[in-house]
């Protein structure tokens, strides 16, 4: 089975990365979810940006691939909104890398190199009006690295909530969260090292 880094979003690691990362797990596949935040937690997603923007977005990369060392190289990277810049750093740069999943944010692939690597499949998911991921960029980034590439895709959802998978919170959506743990399950049988 797959072996998954997963990465928080602003909010730190929460009860609802857990919850995603337990989905993961009851399908077989080791999940680690490294703490980018030293044991920070947030309920308002405007707060844990500001911590984030504190911490600054280069410390938490690092600490990314910091969580990264040790595990072996075969690995799938996967993020939610914050924590989808390391993951997207590390599928991109990190020799061995068996995929990536991008959950509610993709940042353009020249922020890390010249092309996303061949082979190395992703999956972007994010709802279709979430004002965050349409309205900064990070959907004409997605559209951008899956165009044209037949291991690379695009699912949006019905909505405009930014944390639709964070289990507990007033944004989860758990018809979308359920559709979107099947999909990355099935991604995750699909890329064993």
């Amino acid at each position: 089975m797959a072996e998954v880094l997963l990465f928080h979003h602003a909010l730190g690691l929460t009860e609802g990365v857990h919850a995603f990362a337990e989905e993961l797990r009851r399908g077989g596949h080791t999940v680690h979810v490294p703490d980018l935040y030293e044991g920070r937690t947030f309920t308002d997603l405007e707060a844990g940006a500001g911590h984030a923007q504190e911490i600054g977005f280069g410390t938490l990369v690092a600490r990314g691939e910091r969580a990264a060392e040790g595990l072996p190289g075969a690995l799938v990277h996967a993020g939610f909104s914050l924590g989808v810049l390391p993951a997207q750093k590390l599928a991109q740069t990190r020799a061995g890398s068996l995929g990536a999943l991008l959950i509610g944010a993709c940042v353009p692939v020249e922020e890390f190199g010249s092309a996303w690597p061949e082979g190395v499949p992703v999956q972007v998911h994010a709802m279709d009006a979430d004002p965050f991921f349409v309205d900064e960029g990070d959907l004409t980034a997605a559209r951008a690295l899956v165009a044209g590439a037949a291991d690379r895709e695009l699912f949006l959802y019905p909505g405009s909530a930014h944390l639709f998978a964070e289990a507990g919170a007033p944004s989860h959506v758990p018809e979308a969260t359920a559709l979107c743990v099947e999909r990355v399950l099935c991604f995750l049988d699909g890329v064993r090292g």
